[in-house]
């Protein structure tokens, strides 16, 4: 890969972003072919972009119901774009590269440190190997752990559900192929109290949502936290309270009238699904006002930096509290175990989340002015799109191009990262020496 495109020298950011567009137009062309429908006939190339974006950003918002409306080889698409863009196209580039006896050069191995958010190129592809044993180890162990009840319920069918349904989980996708079983875009709901499907795919969720870094930690340290990088030890602590309090609300709110196990499950699943996954137990209409409004905070919010979750991830959540802690006690910089958050880590974390609320509700806006649909059901659609999770009440399917294209734009916004689009966008060659003037402003 020579980083070059009409002699101009592209940067690691540009690379990966020409990636993830390329890698969704093959998907889309190959959705499109006879092969990829159940009926023999080529599909439009809206439905097929929107699908191959959807795989591609691991999001799980569909137009079509995957089950009924795409072949056996359009699955296989399908799991294959999702195999792509949860683990990240430097990674599957850099793999398919060293198994061939390529030489990787020092431009792939800047887009491999970027690409899983390492905080240093040596040791990059030992790193990356083990990404990809732990990621086939889990989806494997995923799909072992829900064969039987798939096998009771479906035959032999049921291998490849399993198969489907882990690798899709622990890439955070979304995507179900239950649609012929239980219902066109029925997702997991005919599986909301069995505990060999919910508790499995809660799993694959939360470890592909942790982050690269933090598997190697956990492999390197064991139980031994305080050995853990501080990133790793934030993740973890921010995961434990996103998890374990929404599902305390869930618990005693939306679900109180559901049977003991059926709520325990259906809370935690809820708790867990919306950073980054967008599978669901629950008619997500069904929830109550408060429940949507915590579900779209928990999507926005996501999982960790380099993992297979979107979001403006729980690290920069931790960055965002800790200033505000800092500011509220006249702190100089922000701690987090006992360690000071440097001041372009808080600006950084402060950019993403103006971005993503921003165009989040600028998407939502242009969704329900142009469809006429209510404000609310829109945001929630914008913000499970630009959160890559594919959480929907109902209303992709009905949208128009114009909104389908919102959807599109954010999810791929949402996959390759806020920071990366800014840095491939302007790439400043550094900040001049010298400054303004300082100038005084109140605020608050």
């Amino acid at each position: 890969m020579s980083g070059r495109i009409f002699g101009k020298q592209l940067n690691a950011f540009q690379i990966i972003i020409g990636g993830f567009g390329a890698i969704i137009l093959l998907g889309a062309g190959l959705l499109m072919l006879p092969f990829s429908s159940p009926t023999g006939r080529w599909t439009g190339v809206e439905d097929a972009l929107f699908t191959a974006t959807s795989a591609v950003c691991v999001t799980g918002l569909v137009v079509r119901d995957t089950a009924t409306c795409w072949s056996l080889f359009g699955q296989s698409v399908i799991l294959m774009l999702i195999q792509i863009g949860g683990l990240g196209i430097a990674t599957v580039t850099a793999l398919i590269a060293t198994v061939s006896g390529r030489k990787i050069g020092l431009l792939q191995r800047n887009m491999l440190q970027e690409s899983i958010s390492a905080h240093q190129v040596g040791g990059i592809l030992k790193l990356t190997w083990f990404i990809c044993k732990v990621a086939l180890a889990a989806e494997l162990l995923g799909a072992l752990l829900m064969l039987p009840t798939f096998l009771s319920l479906y035959g032999r069918s049921g291998a490849w559900m399993a198969l489907f349904h882990s690798v899709s989980a622990f890439c955070n996708a979304g995507f179900d192929v239950m649609g012929a079983h239980t219902g066109p875009f029925s997702s997991l709901t005919a599986f909301s109290d069995r505990v060999g499907v919910v508790l499995p795919v809660i799993l694959l969720i939360v470890t592909g949502g942790i982050g690269f870094l933090t598997w190697d930690d956990m492999a390197r340290h064991g139980f031994r936290f305080r050995r853990y990088r501080m990133q790793s030890k934030v993740i973890l602590t921010v995961t434990a309270v996103l998890v374990l309090l929404p599902a305390a609300v869930f618990f005693f709110g939306d679900f109180a009238g559901f049977g003991l196990k059926e709520r325990a499950l259906a809370a935690l699943f809820q708790a867990v699904t919306p950073r980054t996954a967008g599978f669901n137990t629950v008619d997500l209409g069904n929830l109550t006002s408060e429940g949507r409004a915590m579900t779209v905070v928990l999507m926005l919010v996501g999982g960790a930096p380099g993992s297979t979750a979107g979001g403006v991830k729980t690290t920069t959540l931790a960055v965002l509290l800790a200033n505000a802690a800092a500011v509220a006690r006249r702190r100089k910089a922000p701690r987090l175990f006992n360690r000071r958050i440097d001041e372009d880590t808080v600006k950084c974390a402060s950019t993403l989340l103006m971005l993503y609320l921003f165009l989040a509700f600028l998407g939502a806006f242009v969704i329900s002015a142009k469809e006429g649909l209510p404000f609310e059901a829109c945001l929630f659609e914008t913000a499970s799109a630009i959160g890559t999770v594919g959480l929907s009440l109902g209303i992709t399917p009905i949208l128009g191009l114009l909104s389908r294209g919102v959807l599109m734009g954010l999810m791929f916004f949402g996959r390759v990262g806020a920071l990366t689009l800014l840095f491939a966008t302007f790439n400043s060659a550094g900040a001049p020496a010298a400054q303004y003037p300082l100038g005084q402003i109140n605020v608050g």
